[in-house]
């Protein structure tokens, strides 16, 4: 905290947390409260402040009853800080755990606070924390036709940035709108790329622990098909099922629980597969990149074909072909070739950012 705390001195502090923005076990607002620095307010991403709301859902502004600060909602409508909601505002603060796939909301919630701190000359530091998938870089590069809150940029689904590596990359390519920035990384200490970080708290409620981590980014395309990824089970991106998958020798049955209050086919009997139980298994199962053979082999099982995909397929693909060469039979080996040139380029882009070796 010595290399940051003096940047707080008599200025007016909004902080963009959530439950992983702690020190030693005490929510960032609450530590620095006790330090004497001026908050104004905490804007929340997806999941919201305290981190329980289901996936997608409507956040509502409020107030923190801990700390009687407003909270704004930085999801759904209001994605980016208005200048009214920044007139009493000197600082951001991003302190956010995030997992480091494309479809993860947290780097689009970065992109447009970078956005609003230019246009408002406001200063943003990222108080940076490692990336518990940083040693991967992988998937398919973004179509910008697919550009959405789950993809804003042309990166790969595993893209191995820190988010104070990703801001650096956002500013420094030009990919924001108004590159003139007053940003400050405060990076970590003994992390490099190579690193096993694990998370200490749970990202969002979903992402229960590491094993659910390390699968995420090959599961989560789960998310724009019929399959429940086991939302509303004790192990949400640890399985996959559905009703009508055939030959499958394991089930579950999603029901109502916390962040998963109506998961997809809730109250049915799910044949399907547990792909790992432990971080060590969904380690050797993913062979540090992206697995499509859960995917390819999910589509091959389902009778109904032309029921499988919903059209949100495509933005979590990041392209409008990734469906079709599913549909054609193409074998993992010749999909992964078709991003090969893309994720290249985007190696050496990466390259030029990196903070930590």
């Amino acid at each position: 905290m010595d290399s940051y705390l003096h940047l707080f001195q008599n200025k007016r502090v909004a902080l963009v947390v959530n439950p992983t923005s702690q020190v030693n076990g005490v929510l960032l607002p609450d530590t620095l409260l006790k330090r004497n620095v001026h908050i104004t307010k905490i804007f929340s991403p997806e999941h919201g402040f305290r981190g329980n709301a289901d996936a997608g859902a409507t956040v509502q502004n409020g107030i923190d009853p801990k700390t009687n600060l407003p909270v704004i909602s930085l999801y759904g409508k209001n994605k980016k800080p208005s200048p009214e909601q920044l007139k009493d505002v000197d600082i951001i603060v991003y302190d956010l755990q995030d997992v480091g796939a494309r479809f993860y909301t947290y780097i689009s919630t970065l992109e447009y606070l970078l956005d609003a701190c230019a246009e408002n000359k406001k200063q943003l530091i990222i108080l940076d924390r490692p990336n518990p998938l940083g040693f991967i870089v992988d998937g398919p590069v973004l179509d910008k036709k697919q550009k959405s809150f789950v993809g804003m940029q042309s990166i790969p689904v595993i893209y191995g940035m820190t988010p104070g590596e990703y801001a650096k990359m956002l500013i420094g390519e030009k990919w924001i709108v108004n590159n003139k920035v007053d940003l400050t990384v405060v990076p970590c200490a003994n992390y490099n790329h190579k690193s096993h970080y694990e998370l200490p708290i749970a990202p969002s409620p979903n992402l229960k622990n590491m094993t659910a981590i390390y699968l995420y980014p090959s599961l989560c395309f789960f998310e724009g098909t019929v399959i429940s990824i086991g939302r509303g089970t004790d192990f949400p991106f640890q399985q996959y099922g559905h009703p009508k998958l055939q030959n499958q020798g394991y089930g579950f049955t999603p029901k109502s629980t916390e962040g998963a209050s109506n998961p997809p086919l809730k109250g049915q009997y799910c044949l399907g597969e547990k792909v790992a139980d432990s971080p060590e298994e969904a380690l050797l199962k993913t062979d540090d990149r992206l697995n499509l053979k859960w995917l390819l082999k999910a589509y091959a099982d389902f009778p109904e074909k032309d029921q499988f995909f919903i059209s949100y397929f495509e933005k979590l693909a990041g392209n409008d072909i990734l469906r079709q060469q599913i549909i054609s039979g193409k074998s993992e080996a010749e999909i992964r070739q078709s991003w090969q040139t893309d994720l290249d380029k985007f190696k050496e882009i990466r390259q030029k950012y990196l903070i930590y070796k």
